[in-house]
């Protein structure tokens, strides 16, 4: 599993997309058809993923939407990030 930390920046993969549907949202993977449903969080969370901004400023940023430990919001979205590259969904960030 790849290791994320704060500096790690974090991209989609270039085969998904996120879809908001009724009170949720899709991920789709387009080269294998593989749909995942996304939490309220995750949904969150890939709507800050932009190429641009690291782990740490994605948390940065849900830490102002979401009643939650900062500490425990910095160790749950490193590990839903490390979730995401497995799945593919994220790209590998050592790739």
């Amino acid at each position: 599993m790849a290791v994320i930390g704060p500096e790690t920046v974090l991209r989609m993969a270039d085969d998904a997309s996120v879809q908001h549907v009724g009170d949720g949202a899709v991920v789709l993977l387009a080269r294998s058809g593989q749909l995942y449903t996304c939490n309220d969080t995750t949904e969150a969370f890939l709507g800050k993923v932009d190429g641009a901004r690291n782990l740490g400023q994605i948390v940065n940023l849900l830490s102002d939407e979401f009643d939650v430990d900062k500490a425990t919001l910095d160790v749950d979205m490193a590990e839903l990030a490390a979730e995401l590259v497995a799945e593919s969904i994220l790209a590998d960030p050592g790739a």
